[in-house]
């Protein structure tokens, strides 16, 4: 098997970095008209900067107010307005949903793509694949590109403004990377991209974990207090670059198709993406028969940024046994990231294993409540 090592074309990342937008397409050589994807927030906080920085560069642009969801019908909305205006370049700004429909339609176009995360809440901005839901917001399907995007521009002043719930969730997604991406290394299983890991991919995510333990603390309070600072830069990094190539070359395994899985619990729907896989993380662990030395590691640092490690704080307080039934067979449906762990894994190993995890996390707490 060969490896495969996969990345943008370009990562630039900062303070104030949205006003160099389109001298960095340019550096590029993508070319105009330019339609941005954004949400209605965004759309408020950055329209004016795209405005200054895409008229200095010469780029005639439109923007598209993003629906919410990223599905079917979404993708082909803004597929028509990309037809409509002669679009040359796509750019999506926002969250992981708007990234991944505006990478979606600009691969339906056959057009460059630009992401630029107003959050880190999300391995999503450098990859070549979407996560498609329903528009119900069930999970659907990945669906991958021949490329990764050609820029990803981060602004941090940006991110720094954002809820602080964002960017724990961004270090909920990016904590699943490394013990995914080991898996997936130790069982020479093929990453996101068909091939297997590199060296190169596996370093990357250790460093995405090592950098979360070292600064996830310290950049969660960066943002609570809407400042940019040393420990936010590299935690954001971690968030996006670090998580989404050590994921991308590396591989994904139960964390990822247990999130999938709890996806079909309406219960789940108000919490974010890496807030699930957070928690997908520790039914892993269960799964692997991980040692009590690393899931107190795991528990420790979830605990201390505010990322969930009970069933109860993903909205599954109560829930019949079918559901749970549903949830582990979603987990494990043909295809999934789930098998490639090193041993068959069935819907009742994870239902077990969902259940364990809940047993882990409430213990966890009543043991750190009895310390305080």
């Amino acid at each position: 098997m060969l490896t495969v090592f996969t990345s943008p074309s370009r990562y630039t990342q900062g303070k104030g970095a949205t006003a160099a937008l389109g001298r960095e397409m340019t550096a590029l050589g993508l070319e105009g008209p330019v339609l941005v994807i954004a949400g209605k927030t965004v759309i408020g906080l950055l329209a004016p900067a795209w405005q200054r920085s895409l008229d200095e560069a010469g780029f005639k642009h439109a923007v598209h107010r993003f629906s919410g969801e990223c599905s079917l019908t979404e993708i082909e909305r803004v597929k028509a307005v990309g037809r409509e205006l002669g679009a040359r370049t796509i750019v999506g700004a926002g969250g992981g949903k708007v990234l991944d429909t505006a990478r979606a339609a600009a691969a339906g176009l056959g057009l460059p793509v630009v992401n630029c995360p107003t959050v880190a809440s999300s391995d999503a901005p450098c990859s070549a694949l979407s996560v498609i839901y329903t528009d119900e917001g069930v999970f659907q399907e990945y669906r991958f590109y021949r490329k990764n995007p050609d820029l990803v521009l981060v602004d941090t002043e940006v991110i720094a403004q954002a809820p602080p719930r964002l960017l724990v969730a961004g270090m909920g997604d990016a904590l699943a990377t490394w013990f995914e991406a080991r898996t997936c290394v130790a069982g020479h299983v093929k990453n996101m991209r068909g091939g297997g890991s590199t060296n190169s991919a596996a370093a990357l995510a250790d460093l995405c974990y090592r950098t979360l333990l070292e600064d996830g603390a310290a950049a969660l309070r960066a943002v609570q207090t809407k400042v940019v600072t040393p420990a936010l830069e590299r935690l954001v990094e971690a968030n996006t670059l670090l998580s989404g190539l050590g994921f991308e070359s590396s591989g994904l395994a139960a964390a990822h198709a247990v999130h999938n899985g709890l996806t079909v619990a309406p219960g789940t729907h108000p919490y974010l993406h890496g807030e699930k896989v957070a928690f997908g993380l520790l039914v892993q662990l269960v799964l692997e028969g991980s040692s009590r030395t690393t899931v107190e590691q795991v528990l420790s640092f979830s605990t201390e940024v505010g990322l969930p490690i009970t069933l109860a704080e993903i909205g599954l307080s109560d829930f019949p046994e079918e559901l749970l039934a549903q949830i582990a067979r979603r987990s494990t449906a043909p295809g999934e990231t789930i098998h490639n762990e090193p041993f068959e894994v069935t819907p009742d190993m994870v239902a077990d294993a969902v259940l364990a995890a809940d047993a882990w996390g409430r213990d966890w707490k009543d043991r750190n409540h009895e310390r305080g």
